[in-house]
């Protein structure tokens, strides 16, 4: 599958927010520190900007993109995306025996279905989230910093799981992040993002041990995480 996007454009009265366009075929990410744009081409994606902006979205893909069908989300934080007064099984949106399907392809039992969101760990709660997101059966998946609220160990386990479920299932990735530890085995492409702008885009690899902008050879050389990264 692939995805286009020759122009997104928000608008609020006084300034340009975001205008980016981008192309990729299985895993794109999109890479900036906070208040980069990143959430908000996030938000545009989904048809979620607030009213007061002006936003203009051409979008060209391989399958028709529909919030709640076409596209889910797995947001940056498990404990607060899930009603914590209503067990797990009622909050799926399919029939019970389709919830326990999707529970199982994230390594979670049906026992699951019974609990409250506050007696799962958060790399459980995350598996949960993911599991909904995959019975909507998306042609792609937004992922907006699912790791950030786990620990070390969670977070490696998610991410293989996510990989393994894009295997499986054929969706489409569109990640978007300031960690860049997080997409480099998982996104073939990435852009850039600085002040509502792509600076830089292309192949992961390329981009994290090649980079030409002065901006990207700044963002790794701080590493975010103070990483370094294999030759």
């Amino acid at each position: 599958m692939s995805l286009t996007c020759k122009q997104l454009l928000v608008k609020s009265k006084e300034k340009t927010l975001l205008n980016i366009d981008f192309s990729f075929g299985k895993s794109f990410a999109l890479i900036g520190e906070s208040g980069s744009g990143k959430s908000l081409t996030l938000k545009a994606l989904l048809g979620m900007l607030p009213s007061e902006l002006e936003s203009l979205i051409e979008v060209e893909a391989s399958y028709q993109l529909e919030r709640g069908k076409s596209i889910a989300l797995v947001p940056q934080n498990p404990f607060t995306a899930l009603s914590p007064l209503t067990k797990i099984g009622k909050q799926f949106m399919v029939s019970p025996l389709l919830a326990q399907k999707y529970l199982k392809m994230v390594g979670l039992n049906i026992d699951f279905l019974t609990r409250f969101p506050s007696e799962l760990s958060g790399g459980q709660l995350q598996r949960v989230i993911i599991a909904m997101a995959l019975s909507l059966e998306p042609k792609l998946l937004l992922l907006d910093e699912p790791t950030t609220a786990l620990d070390e160990e969670s977070k490696g386990h998610i991410l293989a799981l996510i990989k393994e479920l894009q295997n499986v299932c054929g969706f489409d990735i569109f990640f978007v992040t300031h960690d860049i530890e997080s997409i480099e085995n998982l996104c073939e492409e990435v852009g850039i993002i600085k002040s509502g702008m792509i600076v830089e885009k292309g192949q992961t690899a390329e981009i994290l041990h090649h980079p030409k902008e002065s901006y990207t050879k700044q963002l790794l050389e701080s590493g975010f995480k103070n990483r370094r990264f294999r030759a």
